[in-house]
């Protein structure tokens, strides 16, 4: 009962007495301690995930009675597989289509919700090469994709734009040949890639986000297993609502806690990197678009994740007859909270 207790004084009392009271509750309940939860991200320390950070640095997980680390992906790392073993509480999934694998592999875990109303997947071109609109990329002489995106994505993008897998060459997160092949295209993320093409090119590509083509997954969910979710519901709520409050604060308050932590925990990432990251989120609606403008940060709709997985099935990208009710729970989402805080930009 503490954290609910907390949770309440901490909302409605006056702005600036709120911490007050939370202390003094704490201090009068010396027997209470702030619930551990690990959550696994996907990959490095970023401003992708500035949101998470947000709630760590300025308390606001803290004050839903949550004691959290975060335990960073990275390029030889597969957290997820932390989260099935029960080491993780809860895991940022890259996609919907890691959802739709674990209920084809019949793993229980549930997706309780979408940070990212579009997934900031992009492909990117040279300027003036013949490449300058997406209708165009298919006739580009090599298309350089990662592997994952290959299993995945490109299986939609073959059937329904008319890409071709005798022109992909893998993506080793080393843009080098992309730069040396004007005549070429490459996949990135709309808040990473373009940035070190611009750095180490030093020209702007032409970008295209997948998401504003068809490409209608939710991505960086927040999943979790479905035993914690049966014993522990008032948990899932506390993290994803702390996570919601994080991310509208993280883009719409002062953020530079929480990008102090994300430096700290990878020195390889600078402030000008962050801030590109950071703008791009925005001006692509990256997190606060779509259904999450009424419904709030992390909304999912049924009907979309239906609709996508119908996609992705007719595609090869995901198995036939999966039953989706086992992998979504709504429960904790489209509440509209923090909308009053959001960016109208």
């Amino acid at each position: 009962m503490i954290p609910k207790l907390a949770e309440l004084l901490f909302f409605f009392a006056p702005r600036g007495f709120s911490a007050f009271l939370f202390g003094a509750l704490a201090f009068a309940a010396p027997g209470w301690a702030a619930e551990k939860v690990v959550f696994a991200s996907n990959w490095l320390a970023q401003a992708e995930h500035g949101g998470f950070y947000q709630a760590l640095a300025d308390g606001t997980y803290a004050k839903y009675g949550l004691d959290v680390t975060i335990v960073p992906g990275g390029p030889q790392k597969n957290n997820r597989l932390l989260l099935a073993a029960g080491k993780a509480d809860f895991y940022m999934g890259d996609n919907l289509i890691g959802e739709f694998s674990a209920l084809a592999e019949k793993i229980p875990i549930v997706t309780v919700a979408a940070i990212f109303q579009k997934d900031p997947l992009v492909l990117m071109s040279h300027p003036d090469a013949g490449l300058d609109h997406f209708e165009d990329l298919p006739k580009a002489d090599k298309a350089f994709i990662g592997l994952a995106t290959l299993t995945t994505v490109w299986p939609w993008m073959e059937k329904k734009w008319g890409f071709r897998r005798d022109r992909v060459a893998i993506y080793n997160f080393n843009s080098a040949p992309f730069l040396a092949d004007k005549k070429s295209i490459q996949q990135g993320y709309a808040t990473s890639e373009p940035f070190a093409i611009a750095r180490q090119g030093g020209f702007k590509p032409n970008v295209f986000l997948l998401a504003d083509h068809g490409y209608e997954t939710y991505a960086t969910t927040i999943e979790t297993r479905r035993d914690l979710l049966m014993k522990n519901p008032d948990l899932v709520r506390r993290f994803v609502e702390a996570s919601i409050l994080g991310w509208v604060h993280y883009l719409n308050g002062d953020n530079r806690s929480a990008n102090t932590l994300i430096k700290r925990e990878n020195p390889d990432i600078d402030d000008a990197q962050i801030a590109f990251s950071v703008a791009q989120m925005k001006a692509f609606g990256i997190v606060e678009s779509g259904e999450a403008l009424k419904l709030g940060v992390g909304a999912m709709d049924k009907a979309r994740i239906e609709r996508f997985y119908a996609d992705m099935a007719s595609a090869g990208a995901a198995a036939h007859g999966l039953d989706l009710a086992h992998g979504f729970d709504y429960s904790f989402v489209n509440k509209g909270l923090g909308v009053e805080r959001q960016s109208r930009n």
